[in-house]
């Protein structure tokens, strides 16, 4: 991978490999995570949302199960919030806001669907829910 941190980028002249030409790709994934010549965290973000939505119908199926709350923290613990924070020290930095916005409005969803409030991406200490079940209310 070449990074070309100018301002003003010349045409890179042709590499080869031991007599084989090598090919520029625009972007190539590796580890589940897409890293594109720019440098931007959108299509990670986009593919991570997606699988998310699609974990999110479980999430659903189990609340008209009447799962109790804690069940469905659990699940979204171990199967919806895995995939929203996994390399999150990396690409938080980097996202946009619009990124952080999407992030988190998978967030709201899940917690419209299981009727607690869950920590924030951005704000871990907001959510009501704790491993231990809901918060005792503030005296």
């Amino acid at each position: 991978m070449i990074v070309d941190f100018r301002k003003v980028t010349a045409p890179l002249p042709p590499l080869a490999l031991m007599d084989s030409p090598i090919t520029i790709a625009d972007s190539f994934r590796f580890l589940g995570t897409t890293i594109t010549r720019d440098l931007k965290w959108e299509p990670t973000i986009s593919s991570l949302i997606k699988k998310a939505q699609q974990r999110m119908f479980f999430l659903r199926q189990l609340r008209k199960l009447k799962l109790p709350p804690r069940m469905l923290a659990q699940f979204y613990t171990a199967i919806i919030e895995s995939i929203l924070t996994s390399s999150i020290t990396v690409r938080f930095a980097g996202a946009t806001v619009r990124d952080r916005l999407r992030l988190q409005r998978v967030v709201r969803a899940a917690e419209k669907v299981m009727g607690c409030r869950l920590p924030s991406l951005q704000d871990p200490e907001a959510g009501d829910y704790g491993p231990f079940g809901p918060k005792p209310p503030a005296t």
